[in-house]
């Protein structure tokens, strides 16, 4: 029997995975970033992209929101709580590859037939009798065809599938957190231009006023100049809301209630800046940074496993197993050695008739498989097509910017003339209004843009996986 017993482990220890092996499939994409037109700020290919990257923005407050949101938004916390899950799952069926070892105990009291099968008490079914019993059992099946290891190869790739998740989770929160924050900047700047302009649109009605007043000018004048005042006063309810809204957002990434943050962020400030040089690194390091990447890669390699797996069970299963205990019929001699008993060997199963339930399982797997290798293609290529948008978008908001800052500075020059040709009489009132409205138009524009450039740059950091703040693990 022994001799047996290690036949039959050594052919355990030295048997062969059923199923394909996998291996990491090749990343289809350019050896080099197609460079987009020259932008203002240059972007540095050959550099390593940082991984901090909210931190490039300068700003302290937008740094401790991206920071803060990583260890409250529920999102992400929910995300780290499957991610922990998954490990728990591993270890389930990591306990498949080890013996099955429980303890057993156990008494009764009992009575035989008479006319049954013959009474071991000794009774001959006349009386009753206890029955005194303890031991261990042990159970372990030989993985000769790797299907236990398949399946804890299978539980592997499902820890770094959940890993993944969390990972794009928590790239997507710092990503939604600075753009928000950057967009609550840019609504707060366009506040403080409306305000301005509706300063400057009053000094121009109260001209008008007494204009009118000296018989200078006409009552359209005033009608004109009146209604500038309210078009500009009308901007201001629906940008304050829009402010309430933003900072009502970035409550939520931080696990907030509503208005929680707004003593913190009400307070209005410049909008940050994006650096001067933008490292975006080299497309072979994308593969390794992007967690959509990651999670197309580990679902493959779980669908390969699960292969293994449905072919393993066409083959025979065999499993060593033994029990050892004793038996009484008196308490009183539980203890002794005469009392003991034993069993052990092994047993086989094998797979006969099932109704072409193991052939469909396996074509299944195999079709699974097929559309993980099909998805993993799909997402390397939009993941490329992301990053080249993205930096196209990003170069083309820093020359728009760049033109709508001479458009400012030639409007502003246009409306200090218009309105001292209008206080000569040598224009009509109609010419400084529309001139007002352009300078209005431009410069709610160029804060547009200025927020549209950092909140490019916050999505070309986001596509190209720069980094994210270190999330905490659940606590068990």
């Amino acid at each position: 029997m022994r001799r047996h017993v290690l036949a039959i482990t050594l052919a355990a220890l030295s048997g062969c995975s059923v199923g394909p092996d996998f291996h990491t499939p090749d990343a289809t994409l350019p050896e080099a970033w197609q460079s987009p037109p020259q932008p203002v700020s240059s972007v540095t290919v050959s550099h390593p992209i940082e991984k901090s990257w909210w931190t490039q923005f300068n700003d302290p407050q937008l740094t401790s929101l991206v920071e803060r949101a990583a260890s409250t938004n529920l999102d992400l916390a929910l995300a780290s709580s499957r991610f922990e899950q998954s490990r728990s799952l591993l270890q389930i069926a990591g306990a498949d590859v080890l013996p099955d070892v429980s303890a057993t105990g156990g008494y009764q009291r009992a009575r035989n037939s008479e006319k049954g099968l013959m009474d071991s008490s000794g009774n001959n079914g006349t009386s009753d009798f206890s029955l005194w019993q303890y031991g261990l059992k042990a159970n372990w099946e030989v993985d000769l065809w790797g299907r236990v290891r398949r399946s804890l190869e299978a539980a592997n790739a499902s820890v770094a599938l959940s890993e993944a998740e969390r990972n794009g989770v928590a790239l997507s929160i710092a990503a939604e957190t600075a753009a928000d924050y950057l967009r609550l900047r840019g609504v707060q700047a366009t506040l403080a231009v409306t305000r301005q302009n509706l300063d400057i649109a009053k000094q121009s009605q109260a001209l008008t006023k007494t204009r009118f007043e000296n018989g200078v000018t006409t009552n359209l004048d005033t009608a004109n100049s009146a209604a500038q005042v309210a078009t500009i006063e009308a901007r201001l309810p629906l940008l304050e809301a829009e402010e309430a809204r933003l900072i009502n957002a970035l409550s939520y990434l931080l696990g907030q209630e509503p208005h929680a943050l707004g003593q913190e962020l009400g307070q209005a400030k410049g909008l940050p800046k994006p650096p001067s040089a933008v490292p975006v690194g080299l497309p072979s390091e994308l593969a390794r940074r992007r967690p959509d990447i990651q999670k197309a890669e580990a679902a493959l390699h779980q669908a390969t496993a699960a292969v293994g797996v449905a072919q393993a069970d066409f083959y025979p299963r065999v499993s060593l197993g033994g029990n050892f205990d004793f038996q009484a019929l008196e308490g009183s001699n539980l203890g002794l050695w005469s009392a003991r008993q034993f069993s052990m060997g092994p047993s086989l199963y094998l797979p006969i008739f099932q109704g072409g339930r193991l052939t469909g399982t396996l074509e299944l797997r195999e079709r699974q498989q097929q559309e993980a290798a099909l998805n993993y293609r799909r997402t390397v290529l939009a993941a490329w097509h992301e990053v080249d948008d993205a930096l196209t978008s990003y170069s083309a908001e820093q020359r728009h910017h760049a033109a709508l800052e001479q458009a400012v500075s030639q409007n502003r020059i246009a409306l200090e003339t218009a309105q001292a040709r209008y206080k000569e009489g040598a224009i009509d009132f109609i010419n400084v209004l529309n001139v007002q409205r352009e300078l209005i138009q431009t410069q709610s524009a160029l804060v547009d843009s200025a927020t549209r450039v950092s909140t490019d740059l916050v999505q070309v950091y986001k596509v190209l996986a720069g980094g994210w703040p270190q999330a905490p693990a659940t606590q068990g």
